[in-house]
């Protein structure tokens, strides 16, 4: 989709947040979802990489904190090259936290107004106070701090202005100044550590791991307490967050000692205090953990969303795609609605059979009530649960959700009408079988009125059951050929992977082309979707029904 109008593309500086994809303001996700090209840092988040246009062209231009992947005056190029690459197109600039705190958002704002190139600011959510929340700590509280600053702890080796300037931020008037620069004995940093040894409120230091040592001593050199609390917080905001305690006077040693590393924000002050009773996400029970779900993009929001509150990371891969059949296959009968008269039972065996047979339904100018009448079946209670989003009930559903489950039970139905039927033809005094199951039965045509609503891929497990039943192809399945490096390099490090069916295990295994999947911990659905994990090596959780609610707390028993 494209924005722009003009001879250029347009470039968006969005601020992808601290880390969570839930704090992606939705501005920076809608921009994502129609971009064409996405130029990323190495802090964006697999997982917010995963709202992006997946036809668009990713570049990483990640830096490490010793080593610039590509330089910042590559970076700048690059936004105005794509745009004169992509006429009229859309053009992502992903960065960590907010772009323009600390990120060099205004350097590269700067290159595109030199290229006459049309940009806006997507703000993000900065990791200045988005990652002490997260850790309990609020940088303001009424009685410890009534103002924050924020400080950039890492400048390059040749600059001699303050690279960041200290930001105060004064809850009672909000006002933001920028101090005078003075020098710096240092010449790693060049900060006014005697104006800010004399702030009263929270001290926020960002990317200054490395100097932090530095920084403590010369900040007790110019009076600040040496007991003053500080907070290491390291990968905010993820499933991987670690928050670790000390004082200005330990700062050094500790981070030694707890092999503290980048990416951390410092947090100085009284307010640091607070995170030891205010801390909440890391009693989330799937905190650091990274989870890849692999059903289809559109059924995979559900599951995600769960998981994700419960602290995990969860990396969205689709195995397969799924496409609505109007003219139906070869060698499978299509969907013809004008037909539809002649069946008494519909018997649907999954969501994505449910969604494509109602939509091609409306399309044929026809609606729900040409179900009118007949019983409906289902597979499992997922497929249950989305024919209810319809408006349709279902009358039968078998206690073991497999296609053999369903068979089984449409196949006990018929023989049971069968013999009620016969004992009905002997006794000429009505007396028929007692039970539920026989006086619904009654009500059951033949089993030529039986109609299954399947996939292409879907095997003949139910017309073994039901050999005169007709089956129309409502949805064609097809596999994911490939993955995108990004989202390979976050499978390799995951700490398990979701299965919904077996078609996901099989092409998750051939496509992923990892040796390290072999004795991956696996969750799975079902006992078919369980074999299939098996056979390849997958150490198998299966949850005890085939639901998105059971397997979530089969995964939460799991890992606590």
């Amino acid at each position: 989709m494209k924005e722009n109008s003009g001879k250029k593309g347009k470039v968006y500086l969005i601020g992808a947040g601290p880390g969570d994809p839930g704090l992606l303001t939705l501005r920076g996700k809608s921009v994502l979802e129609k971009a064409d090209v996405v130029v990323y840092d190495r802090l964006v988040s697999p997982a917010i990489l995963g709202f992006c246009n997946p036809k668009a062209r990713m570049v990483d231009v990640g830096k490490m904190p010793t080593h610039h992947k590509v330089k910042q005056s590559e970076i700048n190029k690059l936004l105005v090259q794509f745009a004169e690459e992509y006429p009229e197109g859309v053009i992502a600039r992903l960065k960590g936290g907010d772009p323009f705190v600390f990120g060099r958002g205004g350097e590269e704002a700067l290159e595109l107004v030199a290229a006459d190139v049309e940009f806006e600011v997507v703000p993000g959510i900065t990791s200045a106070i988005s990652v002490p929340a997260y850790a309990g700590i609020p940088v303001s509280h009424r009685g410890i701090a009534t103002s924050f600053h924020i400080i950039t702890g890492h400048e390059r080796s040749d600059e001699r202005t303050l690279a960041g300037s200290l930001q105060t931020r004064d809850e009672r008037a909000c006002q933001v100044f920028e101090p005078a620069e003075m020098s710096c004995a240092s010449d790693r940093l060049s900060l006014d550590f005697e104006a800010i040894a004399r702030c009263p409120g929270t001290l926020i230091f960002l990317m200054g791991i490395a100097n932090m040592d530095f920084i403590a001593r010369r900040l007790m050199e110019c009076g600040k307490d040496p007991k003053t609390p500080l907070a290491f917080i390291e990968k905010g905001t993820t499933p991987y967050q670690r928050t670790v305690m000390a004082t200005l006077q330990t700062a050094g040693e500790t981070i030694i000692r707890e092999n503290v590393t980048a990416p951390a924000i410092t947090i100085m002050g009284g307010v640091v205090e607070l995170g030891k009773t205010l801390a909440w996400k890391k009693n989330l029970p799937l905190s650091g953990k990274r989870l890849v779900v692999t059903r289809a993009a559109k059924q995979a929001s559900g599951i995600s969303a769960r998981l994700t509150a419960l602290g995990a990371e969860v990396i969205e891969t689709p195995m397969i795609e799924t496409k609505d059949v109007f003219p139906g296959l070869p060698g499978n009968l299509p969907a013809n609605f004008d037909d539809l008269k002649n069946f008494d039972l519909l018997a649907f065996t999954s969501t994505n059979g449910v969604e494509s047979f109602f939509k091609q339904l409306l399309a044929s100018g026809r609606d729900i009530r040409e179900l009118a009448g007949k019983k409906i079946a289902s597979v499992g209670k997922i497929t249950e649960k989305k024919l209810l989003e319809y408006g349709i009930r279902c009358d039968y559903v078998p206690e073991d959700h497999t296609g053999e489950g369903l068979g089984m039970l449409l196949r006990s139905i018929l023989d049971e009408r069968t013999l009620v039927n016969s004992l009905q033809t002997r006794d000429e005094s009505g007396v028929a079988l007692s039970g539920t199951r026989s006086a619904e039965s009654k009500d059951l045509l033949d089993e030529s009125r039986i109609l299954l609503l399947q996939g292409n891929l879907a095997d003949d497990t139910l017309l073994k059951f039901l050999p005169k039943a007709t089956r129309w192809v409502v949805y064609e399945t097809l596999p994911v050929t490939e993955l995108p490096e990004w989202k390979r390099e976050a499978v390799a490090s995951a700490d398990a992977i979701v299965f919904a069916s077996t078609s996901a295990v099989e092409n998750f295994v051939q496509i992923s082309r990892l040796s390290s999947l072999v004795s991956r911990l696996s969750f799975c659905i079902g006992r078919m979707t369980e074999a299939a994990a098996k056979s390849h090596g997958f150490e198998t959780v299966t949850s005890d029904e085939t639901t998105m609610d059971s397997l979530v707390k089969k995964i939460v028993e799991y890992y606590t």
